[in-house]
């Protein structure tokens, strides 16, 4: 490979907008902070990203996920949070883009804290105050709306929901829209703050590869037209194909309905994924970005995608707290 990309991603923001390898930290005490090998799968399904790889692999921050559990509640949200904090050793814990850059300034790894599945709270209240990002509904129904998931049921945002929506738009908690139905998704942008850009954090796009999991070109145009970004996940299944070249190509289609200000990555690193084989952790992060510039992309367009654009969002709604 070419040194290309490793000299573009050296002069960038480099974030991946969603990982999930908190939750192997719950459940096996795989530590964020320490380096690690490919695991007993050989990668596949956890083990795929820590944060020495992820600084190897160019990136200059992330955004770390905490998936909840939807038959419990605040106690252990709070629980997980702190844990999850204190797991980060030397990297920087930042919660809006002012704090971002001061990390940045300072050479420490950012890291952002989002949960998955508002349904953890009684209300937007409950929410610890490193929190900077809820992505509304997971795997399951909850008295907020409904997931993609096949067997997640369904109708849309309920009214507790819409209450939901506006109470962390006044907080100024970015509102991910990943994981949720079509209705979910519709009714959550009708009752979002049309000053403040929404998002989908993890996602494929149904224009390349068609899943359940995948949103259409309308939602894309949507999150687009509201000033918000599409991030791309890496999962096989749902890009449809083995490589980071099609990962790529997901990433091109949310540029061609959407502009480039509107593509992002979210990896879903340790997210229970099948990674491009070509891309099996976050050390190889410069292979995607190889992958853009040999289909032509410029360095202004992937500096876009690879963090500029995720951070516009966040000066837009968290600037500095």
């Amino acid at each position: 490979m070419r040194t290309d990309a490793r000299d573009l991603l050296a002069e960038c923001d480099v974030l991946d907008i969603h990982s999930e390898s908190s939750v192997w930290s719950r459940l096996i005490g795989y530590e964020v902070a320490d380096r690690h090998g490919r695991g007993l799968l050989g990668g596949r399904l956890y083990s795929q990203a820590d944060l020495p790889r992820m600084r190897e692999g160019g990136l200059t921050g992330a955004v770390l996920s905490i998936a909840t559990n939807p038959l419990r509640r605040e106690p252990v949200l709070s629980q997980n949070v702190a844990r999850l904090v204190a797991s980060l050793g030397g990297a920087a814990v930042v919660t809006d883009a002012a704090e971002y850059r001061r990390a940045r300034a300072e050479g420490r790894f950012a890291c952002f804290v989002a949960v998955q599945g508002g349904n953890a709270v009684a209300s937007v209240d409950g929410f610890p105050a490193v929190v900077s990002r809820v992505t509304l509904v997971h795997l399951t129904r909850s008295r907020i709306g409904a997931p993609s998931a096949p067997l997640g049921g369904g109708g849309g945002l309920t009214p507790f929901g819409r209450e939901f929506v506006a109470g962390l738009n006044q907080r100024r908690v970015l509102v991910d829209l990943a994981h949720a139905n079509a209705p979910t998704f519709w009714d959550a942008l009708d009752a979002h703050d049309r000053s403040l850009p929404p998002i989908v954090s993890h996602t494929g796009v149904s224009g390349v590869h068609r899943s359940w999991r995948n949103i259409d070109d309308r939602q894309v145009r949507a999150i687009a037209d509201r000033g918000g970004v599409v991030g791309i996940m890496f999962h096989r299944g749902f890009v449809g194909g083995p490589t980071a070249e099609d990962v790529v190509r997901h990433l091109e289609h949310v540029v061609a309905v959407g502009g480039e200000d509107a593509a992002a990555v979210g990896s879903d690193w340790d997210g229970m994924i099948v990674t491009p084989r070509d891309m099996p952790t976050a050390a190889e992060f410069p292979v995607l970005v190889q992958r853009m510039l040999d289909r032509g992309w410029t360095p202004d367009r992937v500096a876009k995608v690879v963090g500029r654009n995720y951070l516009r969002v966040i000066d837009a709604v968290r600037p500095a707290s």
